[in-house]
């Protein structure tokens, strides 16, 4: 590394692939870029409840298993919710768009790789959330803005420097 701030984000990379491969090896691995989110949704389908408000958060964990792949989707050019039905809707577990090539495959043979460990905690974490929400009195949230498109620069004339 040439510098020192370089050398540091190495180590942290190097550290991170490591955490990941041990992780992997405790738990195994699952399709990465949101697809394993996609495919535990299966376990809600058939899970309906009388009471609205455990509805409600059946819901919000239906929609927060979505998200991953939708943000990926998203932030590779693609329309989110175009990307979540077409993954949704074939039947191999392991079929979802890889954003790098932006191509739709086999992600597990594409290498798009997630740890099992990582992506069960994230969903025991996503309820957990779904059920503090339901059981709060209040919610403190940020909205989001619009971003306003700038303003475009009066011209100038001709003027001399």
């Amino acid at each position: 590394a040439a510098t020192e701030t370089e050398l540091k984000e190495k180590k942290a990379r190097v550290e991170d692939a490591m955490h990941a491969t041990r992780a992997a090896v405790e738990e195994g691995i699952v399709p990465g870029g949101g697809v394993a989110y996609i495919r535990a949704l299966r376990a809600l389908d058939n899970f309906t409840l009388d009471d609205a408000d455990e509805q409600t958060g059946v819901n919000i964990v239906r929609r927060a298993l979505e998200e991953p792949l939708r943000m990926i989707a998203q932030n590779a050019g693609h329309e989110g919710s175009i990307v979540v039905e077409k993954v949704k809707s074939n039947k191999n577990d392991n079929f979802g768009f890889n954003a790098q090539t932006e191509v739709y495959e086999d992600l597990v043979k594409a290498g798009v790789i997630d740890p099992a460990m990582v992506t069960r905690i994230a969903i025991q974490n996503a309820a957990s959330i779904a059920g503090l929400m339901l059981t709060t009195e209040a919610l403190v949230s940020e909205v989001p803005e619009k971003k306003k498109a700038a303003a475009p620069t009066p011209g100038g004339g001709e003027m001399e420097f």
